[in-house]
Formats: C-alpha cells, sequence, structure tokens
C-alpha cells in the first residue's frame, strides 16, 4: 500500500502544572497544509476539544484550529500548546517569542518565568439585556449578561453557583454564538469559570485560553486590577494568571507533554 504522508502529532496538557489536568490539545506540525477536509478528519479522529495545524514553512508560522466538528478562528489552549512544541522541537532553544499569523490575525506566545503566554487581542464586553435562552439553558439567570465577539459571558454571584451549575447542553447549542461563559469573583483566585460550546461539538472545554480574552477586561474593570489569577472549574481544572495591556490580554499558564507519535495518511 502506498504511503501518502506521515505527520508528527503530539499532545500537550494545557494550563496544567501535573499530566491529566488542564485542557488536553493535539499539534500537528506541517510542512504544507492538508486539505480541510483531511485535517477536520484528523481533528475528529483525535477527538479532542481542539487539534492545532502549525505550518513550520510559513513566515510567520501560521496556526489554525479544528474541533470535531468546525474550524474555529481563536483557540488558546491549542496555541499555548503549540508553543510548547515548537520551543521544544522546532526552533533554535535560545527562542524566547513565536509570532503566529491565524484567522484572528497576528498572535504571539512568549515565555515569561516558567510559564508561557499567549499575547491575543482584547475583546470588549458589551451588555446585554438577559436572554430566555441561557436562564433556561442554565436553569437560573445572571445577575448580569455581556457579548463578546464569539460568546456570550454570564456573571454569577458566586463560584459555588458556577461550580454546582449543570446546563441543558441542548438548549445552549441553540444559542447564536460560539458558546457562553460563566463566570464569577473566586475564592481563592480572582476569578472563576466555566465554558460551554456545544455549537462547536465540544459541551463543556476544560480550560478555554480564548474566553480569557473577554473576561480579563470585564474583572478588571471590576476588581481594578490589571494583574489576575483564574481558575476555570471544569472536572479537570485549570489555572490562567492573566495580565491585561491595553488592547492585549496575555495569558500564562503551564503545560505538560503526553503523547508523540505519527500519523499515517494512506490512499487519502
Amino acid at each position: 500500500m502506498k504511503l501518502i504522508d506521515i505527520i508528527s502529532l503530539y499532545q500537550v496538557d494545557a494550563f496544567a502544572d501535573k499530566m491529566f489536568a488542564g485542557n488536553p490539545a493535539a499539534i500537528c506540525p506541517v510542512e504544507e497544509w492538508l486539505s480541510d477536509e483531511i485535517m477536520l478528519s484528523i481533528a475528529s479522529e483525535n477527538n479532542l476539544s481542539e487539534t492545532a495545524f502549525v505550518n513550520i514553512n510559513s513566515t510567520p508560522i501560521f496556526i489554525r484550529w479544528f474541533t470535531p466538528t468546525i474550524e474555529v478562528d481563536l483557540c488558546g489552549h491549542a496555541t499555548l500548546a503549540s508553543a510548547r512544541i515548537l520551543f521544544d522541537e522546532y526552533l533554535p532553544k535560545n527562542t524566547s517569542e513565536i509570532i503566529f499569523n491565524s484567522r484572528s490575525g497576528e498572535l504571539k506566545a512568549f515565555k515569561r518565568d516558567g510559564l508561557i503566554y499567549l499575547d491575543f487581542p482584547r475583546d470588549e464586553p458589551k451588555r446585554v439585556e438577559n436572554n430566555s435562552l441561557i436562564g433556561e439553558g442554565l436553569g437560573t439567570q445572571p445577575k448580569q449578561l455581556f457579548k463578546g465577539k464569539d460568546d456570550f459571558l454570564a456573571i454569577f454571584e458566586s463560584e459555588q453557583v458556577i461550580k454546582s451549575m449543570n446546563p441543558d447542553f441542548k438548549k445552549i447549542s441553540r444559542l447564536e454564538s460560539r458558546g457562553l461563559i460563566i463566570s464569577a469573583q473566586g475564592l481563592h483566585e480572582d476569578f472563576v469559570s466555566r465554558c460551554f460550546y456545544p455549537q462547536t461539538g465540544v459541551d463543556e472545554d476544560a480550560v478555554t485560553g480564548s474566553a480569557h480574552t473577554l473576561m480579563v477586561p470585564y474583572w478588571q474593570k471590576v476588581l481594578r486590577k490589571n494583574v489576575l489569577n483564574a481558575r476555570q472549574c471544569s472536572s479537570r481544572g485549570g489555572y490562567l494568571k492573566c495580565q491585561l495591556h491595553e488592547d492585549r490580554v496575555f495569558i500564562g499558564g503551564s503545560s505538560v507533554r503526553y503523547m508523540e507519535g505519527k500519523i499515517t495518511l494512506e490512499n487519502y
């Protein structure tokens, strides 16, 4: 049987300081783009919330992200995971910053204090009226509701409410958005959150870097702090160190390498 292509595959737990925590992402460095159909098929086969494809022959390095069902415009944890692999395997050892090109424009990843930080565009939360579908999907109405470029952001009164929420994903999937973020001030961190994306084939995302481009501007105004510690309260959980810097949000986290292997594509 003729072998058409062999592609390296890595899996990294992003926003995690130990294995089996944070958000797992698959990373496929490629020297030229595969077809969209094949990239989506690989992401579906991986069955993780995101698989990132990074074109290492492009300058800047172009990055694309696929859920098991669609391509998305921005993904934080898979960008952090991609940066970890590029720093470890593909770039000179003294490299401390990566510039990415993407469907969301220029992005950066840089090393600082033992973490990898993402440099993402700020998303400004705009106040909207409470949405009956959100109340039905969550079982309760938030005390405030905002909308960003991609997501709704629902604010609640306590961390305990966030942790105990039992959403109806079928109803949430009917929202005209990428998904729904719920957030509250934290007991030990500045704020906590959970993120629901049934529209993209991911009912609850473990840790969502891109969601913090919307949450950080909100919590900066509320808490009057530019540097914020955050935790996503999914079953796996993850910690993020965030900083608002003018029109950019820096999102930092640890990462743990889990697996590497090869994808063999035959007669596709």
